[in-house]
């Protein structure tokens, strides 16, 4: 800390002929302190303030320095507000060599956008799709205490934070800035774990690539001219059908396998393409053992589920089926 001196003059007597003006001249003349202040002014440069730039400018300049100077351009054309945050999330996955292209957005929600990616030549694909979270501007989370319960929280890295970290948990308690940046990866990294977990076991879902803050990159499920359609926008012939409702069941037992009930299975997160199903969207997958909610949770899937597939022919019962695939995951062989 600097201290001032402070130097008192009352104890001086002036005369007419010297005022305090003069004393003031003679200071400015003879005081070697008080010239080098003057010069070291006049060498000084003016401030240059300039006007604040509005939300147009600040987006704008986002993505040309992640863009051009980076390197990363694309044939998809973002709206204005959704380039900055879209060339960020995906820089990773260019500088990986895993992507060389966003060619086109393939579905939007509350919570992420989708896009169709030209993969690198190295990943031995040649389309990925891009999961990528909304900025909290426009992002909804479903960040519900039903799907949190039992689950831990998770960092960047997928790795489990300790419940000692008083500063983490303060932040998500409060629900501060921090907090919800906390949150968000956490909801992140255990829908790319589940992805992982569940490709790894043979489940009917899209081939994980890898992850960062705020995206998801994995296998693309339909052709140059567009995505696979949910189950939800096309009709089955009564045979076809039974035979996806077969492999839906397959992968609800390999999620129960695996201690998982996805928690928002429906007509409308099932892909369709070329005879085959893929289920997606997981963030919100619960932990059968560690939430109470769990068979409630199920039920909910095989009625949503079996409201579609009675529709196309299929002979099935949400509440027979969850009773049986319940006792049968409470008392394993």
């Amino acid at each position: 800390m600097f201290h001032r001196e402070t130097i008192t003059l009352s104890t001086y007597s002036y005369t007419d002929d010297m005022d305090f003006d003069s004393y003031t001249d003679y200071e400015a003349r003879f005081d070697p302190l008080h010239t080098d202040r003057q010069a070291r002014r006049k060498r000084k440069p003016k401030a240059n303030h300039t006007p604040k730039k509005d939300r147009t400018e600040i987006v704008e300049e986002i993505a040309q320095t992640i863009g051009l100077e980076g390197g990363f351009k694309t044939t998809y054309h973002p709206s204005l507000f959704e380039e900055g945050w879209l060339l960020k999330s995906l820089q990773s996955f260019y500088d990986q060599a895993l992507i060389t292209d966003v060619l086109a957005r393939v579905k939007g929600g509350k919570e992420a956008n989708v896009y169709r990616c030209a993969a690198h030549d190295s990943t031995g694909l040649e389309r990925v799709a891009a999961k990528v979270y909304r900025p909290n501007m426009f992002r909804n989370m479903r960040n519900d205490a039903t799907y949190r319960e039992g689950r831990m929280i998770l960092n960047s890295r997928g790795l489990t934070v300790k419940e000692n970290e008083s500063r983490v948990m303060r932040a998500l308690a409060k629900k501060t800035a921090f907090g919800q940046e906390v949150a968000h990866t956490s909801w992140l990294m255990h829908e790319y774990g589940t992805l992982s977990a569940l490709y790894t076991a043979g489940a009917s879902v899209p081939k994980p690539l890898s992850s960062n803050s705020n995206a998801i990159l994995m296998g693309y499920v339909g052709d140059a001219d567009g995505a696979a359609p949910t189950l939800s926008e096309i009709g089955l012939d009564q045979d076809e059908a039974e035979m996806l409702f077969d492999d839906v069941m397959r992968n609800i037992r390999i999620m129960l396998d695996l201690n998982m009930v996805h928690g928002d299975l429906s007509a409308y997160n099932i892909l369709y393409w070329e005879g085959a199903i893929t289920l997606i969207d997981f963030p919100q997958v619960i932990d059968a053992r560690g939430n109470s909610q769990a068979e409630a949770i199920l039920r909910r899937d095989l009625t949503r589920l079996c409201a579609y597939f009675r529709d196309q022919g299929v002979r099935c019962d949400a509440d027979v089926l969850t009773d049986r695939l319940w006792t049968a995951y409470m008392n394993p062989s």
